[in-house]
């Protein structure tokens, strides 16, 4: 099996990579803060966050805190598999240029 097999379309954008990565560290993630942490506009994260969730990778939830709405988003199983998938691969590939 070549390295480039393990890597998973899904998180080629680095945009995608990036919240895969928050979320595995973080566990849950506002959308305000991913705003906040990734500097994307409300446009371009929503569109990201759907294409993972679209995935099976990423799971959200509503709730509201002082009377306002949020949506909360963390790794689903399958998305960490994913996720752990994907960085091995992407070490084994750097691993091959030393």
């Amino acid at each position: 099996m070549n390295a480039l097999d393990g890597l998973d379309p899904a998180f080629e954008h680095r945009a995608r990579l990036a919240i895969a990565v928050l979320l595995a560290r973080d566990g849950e993630i506002s959308f305000a803060r991913f705003k906040h942490e990734l500097g994307l506009t409300d446009g371009n994260l929503g569109a990201q966050l759907r294409r993972l969730e679209d995935a099976g990778y990423v799971v959200l939830r509503r709730d509201f805190v002082d009377r306002k709405p949020v949506t909360w988003y963390a790794l689903s199983r399958p998305g960490r598999q994913a996720l752990n998938t994907h960085l091995d691969a992407l070490r084994a590939v750097i691993g091959s240029v030393r």
